[in-house]
């Protein structure tokens, strides 16, 4: 698999060996292809590219969201971006050791976790140089374990290492290049971890110290990442992973981590860690999706949000842990408009009242609401302790009643509020339902129209079951409310199992107080909800909100639970109609 240039130099001593490698090249790359590779790159889409990348690492990109694609791309970049420190924690069986060891002969992945100074830096005894001055990448597979033990002097030349690139042992300050990967399983999920400790409980008490995390670039939230099935192995064309490693190892000698400044401007509260962290994440990103460094803003935009995200996770851990830890804004601002984006993280979003454990949510008008415990966006529909009106039962969503003046209902002052607004879907997001998002708008309509062309195949009946099960909801059962869909008809191979469903539907929500009828027409494009409650809602996404699972086993609870489920990127706007 390769080649190689042998010499021979005999000096008489029995003890020195004659033969010596001079020179080895692997077969795939005799000499440096970038230019090549580049030139091709030019022939695809970013998500044909990033579909090729995905196949070529072996993982079918059909079932992956965009942000699922990203974050398996991050894996990659210690391979591609020098001195990179990133932190990979999680549930078992997610592939998270498994492309330090199998996809790059420039990688080495060190299996339980544990190495001594000698065999990572240098030898003292003999001079010679470990594991960071020959590999790219060193991964240390296992890290997780409170039980672990690590001396003192493997943390101390590591965060030495980790920050300036060089260590020292002795006289003598050696350099390296290697990126160092740490990845380990989690014990808890993610809501424990925020309500009792924080996201790096589970690495041993040596390294769960700030200066030694505070040198982490990235955090990859293993927790997002489906454990992997047989199904989702490609079968598909991707690159032979010898070339395609040479051509990452070629690549560290660019750098792209100032490419965005033209662009975009970080918040001058950070600080210069977060700041490399960022950086050198964008940079890693660049030279897998744009090799040739060239992209426009926004290509660059998902890119700098993504190595925004990883380091904020890292730093606001970090300022659980110390409390003398300074808070920084992680935003950016647009040259374009001007405009400052702020980046969240999707625990955060996810679970508000825990990642800001002590601390008023953002947007929210009270403590209270900040402190409601996580659950069913009822919770927050069903209005705060002591509002007049509130419902008794906190499965029924109270009714909207046309009353005099400010005599509104809990439910009716917060659509009030959302009057003219949008609402956005973070992609992967959890704890959004139909409830929630719906809800407050159709409370006590009597005609509701649903305009969405795509409720044609299986899953999207579910969805629309599922939109008639949240309108039982939302009406008094001795009431009628009357549902017209309007849809396409030309999906082929399920023409006729639409009209089965829908048929289905009408049946047996009829029986409960929801009549549905449906028409067709095949020019249909935008999506809307319009409800005499005086309320049109449009849907980015219509009805289609969730990302795809499994959706054949009763025993999943996705099925059950739309809260569990993540979330389509996409946007939500609310307005008032004038009543006819």
């Amino acid at each position: 698999w390769c080649m190689c240039q042998i010499g021979y130099v005999y000096s008489g001593d029995p003890r020195e060996v004659p033969w010596q490698l001079l020179q080895l090249k692997p077969v795939q790359m005799s000499r440096d292809d970038r230019e090549n590779y580049m030139q091709q790159r030019s022939q695809f889409t970013d998500s044909e590219w990033i579909d090729l990348l995905m196949q070529s690492i072996g993982f079918n990109p059909d079932l992956f969201s965009d942000r699922a694609k990203l974050l398996h791309l991050v894996r990659m970049v210690p391979f591609v971006e020098r001195n990179y420190n990133l932190v990979e924690l999680g549930p078992k069986g997610t592939g998270k050791s498994h492309i330090y060891s199998e996809f790059s002969p420039h990688g080495m992945l060190i299996s339980g976790g544990e190495v001594t100074v000698a065999k990572l830096f240098v030898n003292n005894s003999n001079g010679h140089l470990g594991l960071v001055g020959y590999w790219d990448t060193v991964a240390f597979d296992e890290f997780a374990g409170k039980a672990k033990k690590a001396g003192r002097d493997l943390v101390d030349i590591m965060k030495n290492y980790m920050a300036n690139k060089s260590f020292s042992r002795g006289v003598e300050t050696f350099q390296g290049e290697a990126s160092m990967a740490f990845v380990g399983n989690t014990s808890h999920n993610v809501p424990y971890m925020l309500k009792n400790s924080d996201l790096f409980e589970e690495l041993p008490k040596q390294y769960h110290d700030p200066a030694f995390l505070d040198r982490i670039h990235f955090y990859l939230p293993g927790w997002e990442f489906e454990q992997i099935r047989s199904e989702m192995f490609t079968s598909g064309f991707g690159f032979v992973v010898d070339y395609l490693a040479e051509i990452l190892h070629n690549l560290r000698d660019a750098d792209y981590s100032d490419r965005f400044e033209k662009y975009f401007e970080l918040s001058s509260t950070l600080s210069t860690r977060d700041k490399d962290g960022i950086k050198k994440t964008f940079s890693g990103l660049m030279k897998l999706i744009y090799p040739d460094g060239n992209a426009s803003p926004e290509q660059m935009e998902p890119l700098l949000r993504c190595a925004i995200e990883g380091r904020k996770r890292v730093k606001d851990q970090l300022c659980r842990i110390d409390s003398t830890m300074e808070e920084v804004e992680f935003t950016y601002k647009r040259a374009s408009d001007g405009e400052v984006v702020a980046v969240q993280t999707l625990e955060e979003l996810d679970y508000p009242q825990l990642y800001w454990r002590g601390r008023v949510v953002e947007n929210s008008e009270d403590k209270g609401e900040a402190e409601a415990p996580v659950a069913d966006d009822a919770v927050a529909i069903e209005g705060n302790e002591g509002e007049a009106g509130a419902s008794e039962n906190a499965d029924a969503l109270p009714v909207a009643r046309h009353q005099e003046a400010v005599m509104l209902t809990p439910v009716e002052r917060l659509a009030a509020k959302a009057d003219g607004k949008q609402r956005e879907l973070v992609e992967n997001q959890r704890g959004i339902t139909y409830f929630g998002l719906f809800g407050p708008y159709l409370a006590g309509a009597k005609k509701i129209v649903v305009e969405d062309a795509y409720v044609r195949k299986p899953y999207q009946l579910r969805n629309l079951a599922e939109f008639l099960e949240m309108l039982l909801r939302c009406k008094n059962p001795d009431e009628d409310v009357a549902v017209h869909l309007v849809t396409g008809h030309n999906e082929p191979g399920f023409v006729e199992a639409q009209l089965n469903g829908l048929n289905e539907l009408a049946s047996t929500f009829s029986q409960l107080g929801v009549n549905l009828t449906y028409e067709f027409r095949d020019t249909l494009h935008d999506r809307s909800i319009t409800a005499d409650t005086g309320w049109e809602i449009l849907p980015g996404r219509g009805l289609d909100i969730f990302q795809k699972f499994v959706d054949g086993d009763w025993l999943n609870p996705l099925l059950r639970h739309q809260q569990l489920r993540r979330v389509k990127e996409c946007k939500v706007t609310y307005r008032r109609i004038d009543e006819k």
